[in-house]
């Protein structure tokens, strides 16, 4: 191991500290790079917020924006950008496993621990050969859906082999790890009827939320659906359910609009909505402005984009995991059932407390961070909620009103995107100080609930 890796390792002993600190060094490195007069159009150095903020939106893989990206920030500035977003997309703590193995060709039991984490493994001995496996399959990935948008924009939009080439990596990059960032101030408004372009994007934005673990297993045994784990079986069945449930509703809510689907014909309304329906479980890309949206699709996207994605993908929010877990328990509670089974799995009571913390921790953070911006924003509670929750759940569309947030409240969201993509137990549980293991157990009572 290095030994700036070793340094690290001696300073922070519980490996969510190090996930913490590997992040934040990751937007300490970007903000210094963005900061420089390369990085911006007009040779000037940006403000220490604005690089801030970019920096922490393309680490944090959220695409929430101050500037029009290809307006403000030079090619240098989207290049680092984009390598942000790879890095966040990945996790700091996968690419800096993957240094080690290059360097030392081997791999001690405490970086098996960090990687574990980054990467939600479950054994340590199997980190090394799924970090790998991770590192390519992101590549390969990234690589089709750059070799599709390449084509489609050199083919369909005339654009000149070397731009439609860095438009196509850029935006599979920002595609498959949710980051949100386009290189259009429309986003891909300007895409909202081509299908080339919008079921790439969407794809690459599905494959990489869905989490590392279900995509291996689903390419081990897709053919044997009875020998899914829990994880893989929650993880599609609640994507599949919320992608046709966000597309119905914003088809019924949207049709007539005249401002959003009204325009298009019938099939690019169902590709619009589709697509829309994506894009809040992090993606980050609109073809529809936001900002008309009517405000029953605010809620239905603000749910959306609250839930997320996968575990251990790209995706950011509390996870489809833990939604579909937490309906599992609440329907074990109503029926009065002592233990939550699943299939002909018994899901254990650690794994319950954690997903009723999640789902607490992450509706707290978002009651409080909206509080406070409603104080200190003149912004309606719709339109706060919506920039919290896509700030929290590390999505990136926005109603329009990011950019006006003041001083106060861009400095509220750069915290958010970061607690968003490290994750409220990660944090938790960075900050504290040791585990404390109790060795004696307290006479039980009853309380009355309700």
């Amino acid at each position: 191991m290095t030994r700036s890796g070793s340094i690290l390792l001696d300073r922070f002993h519980h490996p969510a500290q190090v996930v913490v600190a590997g992040f934040g060094l990751a937007v300490a490195v970007g903000t210094l790079l963005l900061s420089l007069p390369i990085a911006t159009t007009t040779g000037e150095s940006a403000p220490f917020l604005t690089a801030l903020f970019t920096v922490t939106s393309a680490v944090c893989v959220t695409g929430l924006l101050l500037v029009d990206t290809s307006a403000h920030w030079s090619v240098f500035g989207e290049v680092v950008i984009a390598l942000l977003m790879q890095v966040g997309g990945l996790g700091v703590m996968t690419l800096g496993t993957v240094f080690t193995l290059l360097v030392s060709k081997r791999l001690g039991v405490r970086a098996r621990m960090l990687a574990q984490m980054e990467t939600k493994t479950l054994s340590l001995a199997d980190v090394r050969r799924i970090v790998a496996r991770v590192v390519v399959f992101s590549l390969v990935c990234e690589a089709v859906a750059a070799v599709v948008l390449t084509a489609r924009f050199a083919a369909g939009y005339g654009e000149p082999i070397g731009r439609a080439v860095y438009l196509g990596v850029f935006h599979s990059v920002s595609a498959f790890n949710n980051g949100g960032f386009a290189l259009w101030s429309d986003s891909l408004m300007r895409f909202v009827g081509d299908p080339w372009i919008c079921l790439t994007i969407a794809v690459a934005v599905i494959v990489g939320g869905l989490g590392f673990p279900v995509v291996f297993e689903l390419m081990r045994s897709w053919r044997r659906p009875r020998r899914w784990s829990i994880l893989t079986r929650i993880t599609l069945a609640t994507t599949v359910g919320l992608l046709i449930f966000g597309t119905v509703a914003f088809i019924a809510a949207e049709w007539s609009n005249p401002r959003t689907l009204g325009p298009l014909d019938d099939a690019g309304k169902w590709l619009a909505a589709f697509f829309t329906a994506v894009m809040p479980r992090s993606g980050g890309f609109n073809t529809l402005d936001l900002a008309h949206l009517y405000p029953s699709s605010w809620l239905v996207t603000d749910l959306l984009m609250f839930v997320g994605g996968g575990s251990a993908g790209t995706a950011g929010g509390i996870k489809v995991t833990t939604f579909g877990l937490f309906a599992f328990i609440v329907w074990a509670e109503l029926r009065g059932e002592p233990r939550v089974n699943i299939g002909h799995r018994r899901l254990p009571e650690g794994a319950q407390r954690q997903v009723v913390a999640v789902m607490a921790l992450g509706a707290g953070i978002v009651v409080v961070s909206t509080y406070l911006l409603l104080v200190i924003t003149p912004h309606s509670l719709d339109q706060v909620l919506f920039e919290v929750i896509s700030a929290f759940g590390t999505v990136g569309i926005s109603t329009g009103i990011t950019a006006e947030l003041g001083t106060a409240g861009h400095v509220m969201m750069v915290v958010l995107m970061f607690i968003g993509r490290i994750g409220p137990l990660t944090l938790g549980s960075a900050l504290a100080l040791k585990e404390r293991s109790r060795r004696y157990e307290l006479p039980e009572e009853r309380v009355i609930i309700g």
